[in-house]
């Protein structure tokens, strides 16, 4: 069914080009017209690159070392995601000027609902989706491109159409048109194996796919692609979400770095993830009702173990008595183990917790309001300034491991 207005519904994608890179290039001035890319924690791997490093044949997932040999002259940097943090929320405070209502889908790209917003503005789609860029390319330094359509789907293939730094608009009368010369593969959320389906069917472009017949649909794709076939007919069947949805769970694991059975070394580093935990679960004001806890071996085996609380809570206290009842349960001194990690089930939100009885649930926000301050503290300082003191192993060997590997000076 097509629409039979231009504009029954209207929802734009706002998506950041090359996000991490761009950045890295507006505290890096220097490194203007240089390609850049963003390795992962531990360097190993490209996790994201600006668009020349792109074109020179970067790919995200490359190793650093095959990467540093296609592009030497690269700047190959270490991420940090709590500075991109703060540019993404600079950046959607500069989207709520234009729409009250708007769904952060990542840290670079959200949906804003635009029903309603030419008559506020007094301006076409097109002029609001160029003020959004002006304004964050002004303000911030990096760029965006934005895709207006009537629907989630059709704005986010729209906001891909003109990158970097473009506009897509997508009127109900010219979806047809529009999706004619989309390739099937671009379409969120047709992967390699349904694209593989649907090319035997002879459906090698979303045109092809919105005019296919909805039973035929139906069969190959199911429920999912019944709802990208309406999508892109023009029928709004995803809503913009305000109100993000409840994580199943929360988790922080690691190796330890080494293999070990010293029992304060384990402590230690369960010590660092039940407050990394606690601190995300205040910080979205979430509680837990189950905490799992597990220890790696060294042969890569696992063993855990699942506490049920007695109600739901973000309590450091509370949490840490359940990791080391379920730690002094797993652990066994003759043997050795390589990571370990806990985690967070059965959330629910703060604001829809029953307090308890007995009062337990009271003593809890006053942790929590503690928990906030000790984030804030850390947030400015950096992170582990304000630590537990059973991690302190941690921080006394790390102390005295050696700094530089390599020679910081050569002779020739």
């Amino acid at each position: 069914m097509r629409p039979l207005s231009n504009w029954h519904n209207a929802i734009a994608h706002v998506d950041a080009d090359a996000f991490y890179a761009s950045c890295e290039a507006i505290r890096h001035p220097e490194l203007k017209g240089k390609p850049i890319c963003v390795l992962s924690n531990q360097n190993a791997f490209v996790v994201a690159k600006s668009y020349d490093a792109k074109a020179k044949g970067v790919t995200t997932g490359m190793s650093f070392y095959d990467a540093r040999k296609l592009v030497p002259e690269a700047a190959y940097l270490p991420p940090d995601f709590r500075y991109y943090g703060q540019i993404s929320g600079k950046m959607f405070s500069i989207f709520k000027r234009y729409s009250p209502d708007i769904e952060a889908y990542s840290i670079d790209e959200g949906f804003l609902d635009m029903n309603g917003m030419r008559m506020l503005w007094h301006k076409g789609y097109r002029q609001i989706a160029d003020d959004i860029r002006e304004s964050v390319k002004r303000e911030i330094g990096i760029t965006v491109s934005v895709g207006i359509a009537n629907t989630r789907t059709l704005a986010k293939i729209a906001s891909e159409c003109n990158k970097p730094n473009g506009t897509t608009i997508v009127p109900g009368k010219r979806i047809e048109r529009f999706l004619s010369d989309i390739p099937i593969e671009d379409i969120p959320g047709i992967g390699r194996s349904r694209m593989a389906l649907l090319h035997k069917f002879e459906i090698r472009m979303a045109g092809e796919f919105a005019k296919a017949d909805e039973g035929l649909v139906r069969k190959l794709l199911g429920r999912h692609g019944l709802i990208l076939w309406r999508e892109l007919n023009g029928q709004a069947v995803l809503s913009v979400e305000t109100e993000p949805p409840l994580p199943k769970s929360v988790a922080r694991t690691a190796s330890m770095g080494e293999i070990t059975a010293d029992k304060r070394i384990i402590v230690a580093h369960l010590s660092r993830h039940t407050m990394r935990l606690i601190s995300e679960l205040v910080a979205k004001h979430l509680l837990a009702h189950r905490i799992s806890v597990f220890l790696t071996l060294k042969s890569f085996e696992s063993v855990g173990m699942e506490i049920r609380l007695d109600y739901p809570t973000n309590s450091l206290q509370r949490v840490s008595a359940a990791v080391r009842q379920a730690f002094s349960a797993l652990y066994q001194e003759d043997v050795l183990y390589r990571g370990c990690g806990i985690v967070a089930t059965h959330l629910s939100c703060e604001s829809s917790a029953t307090e308890d009885l007995f009062g337990f649930m009271h003593e809890d926000i006053r942790q929590a309001k503690l928990m906030l301050a000790v984030n804030e503290i850390n947030e400015v300082h950096g992170n582990h300034t304000v630590a537990p003191a059973s991690a302190l192993p941690l921080r006394k060997r790390s102390e005295h491991k050696i700094r530089f590997q390599y020679p910081l000076l050569r002779a020739h």
